[in-house]
């Protein structure tokens, strides 16, 4: 019986281990891929985390995964397909094995879509990006595009406009899905042109992202537009399969949680991109972690104490 299993090994769940063992709970952390970090992993390069500029993607996750070790937090490696709510005894199943215990925590992620075009995957994290505010400053004074129609695409747009030269925003319908206060202030911007009806054949480039060949869609000619950088943002799907009809989530799949990560189904907790809040960056990430830790802890006291009681 652990006091807590965790279930993904990104920041926000080694973040949780870490406060968790801290605490003194005995605790399992549980990921399905062999090396920790989450989606920091496919990060060329991370600019913005406190304390450790230029610090590259795989080895942040290396750093918290160690961190962890040192704590002697154990690991195991598995592809959760139930968790099962008994109360206060939960069962976290895998194919061929389960494990009980008295609280949950999620910290799977989320997953970006992607355009599925050829040279997206060999320039992620070296010209393509799926997070403006993440990897925007390092296209100062460059030129980029974003790829998308909504909401998040047209912030993606103007965020980048304030640095990057110059900025293409590329959208396969004839008008724009975003809220019209953002469609006004992307429209007023000198540095940005929007080019309806246009998708990414695919996208090229040497060592890193160099251009972007593109098709219209009613005429159907090609183009060649080049650019330092590509932005995606056609979507994000949060990981949270596991918790589907078991806890409350919006319309996206998003867990309705706070910062402390309770959910509305006690035991149960969520960190990270699976939560539903505004900004979904490693630092937030870390942040819940320590907070649904601490969470769950207090719950574990409670329930103690009330089988004394």
């Amino acid at each position: 019986m652990y006091d807590l299993i965790i279930i993904g090994a990104g920041p926000a769940g080694l973040s949780a281990a870490v406060y968790a063992r801290r605490a003194g709970l005995e605790l399992l952390v549980i990921e399905e891929k062999v090396v920790s970090g989450g989606q920091v992993l496919n990060t060329y390069e991370v600019d913005n985390y406190l304390g450790l500029p230029g610090i590259s993607g795989p080895d942040m996750g290396a750093a918290f995964r160690e961190h962890a070790e040192r704590l002697g937090i154990p690991f195991r490696e598995a592809q959760i397909r139930e968790i099962a709510d008994g109360g206060d005894r939960k069962i976290v199943r895998s194919r061929r094995e389960e494990w009980e215990t008295r609280t949950v925590l999620l910290a799977t992620g989320a997953k970006h879509a992607q355009l599925g075009v050829p040279g997206e995957e060999t320039f992620s994290g070296r010209g393509v990006s799926y997070c403006a505010a993440c990897d925007g400053a390092f296209f100062q004074g460059k030129t980029v595009a974003v790829v998308g129609g909504g909401d998040v695409a047209l912030e993606d747009a103007v965020y980048l406009a304030r640095t990057s030269a110059r900025v293409y925003l590329i959208h396969r319908r004839d008008e724009l899905r975003g809220a019209d206060i953002l469609q006004d202030a992307l429209k007023a911007l000198p540095n940005v042109e929007i080019l309806f009806s246009h998708v990414v054949e695919r996208i090229d480039g040497d060592e890193t992202v160099e251009a972007l060949c593109l098709r219209d869609k009613k005429s159907g000619g090609e183009r060649i537009l080049p650019v330092d950088g590509v932005f995606i943002a056609v979507g994000i799907h949060p990981n949270t399969e596991l918790l589907r009809g078991q806890v409350s989530c919006d319309q996206d799949g998003y867990v309705l949680a706070g910062e402390d990560g309770v959910t509305d189904r006690p035991g149960i907790f969520v960190a990270g991109d699976v939560r539903k809040k505004p900004l979904r960056q490693i630092v937030t990430a870390v942040a819940d972690g320590a907070n649904a830790a601490v969470s769950a802890e207090h719950y574990c006291r409670s329930v103690r104490k009330e089988a004394l009681s």
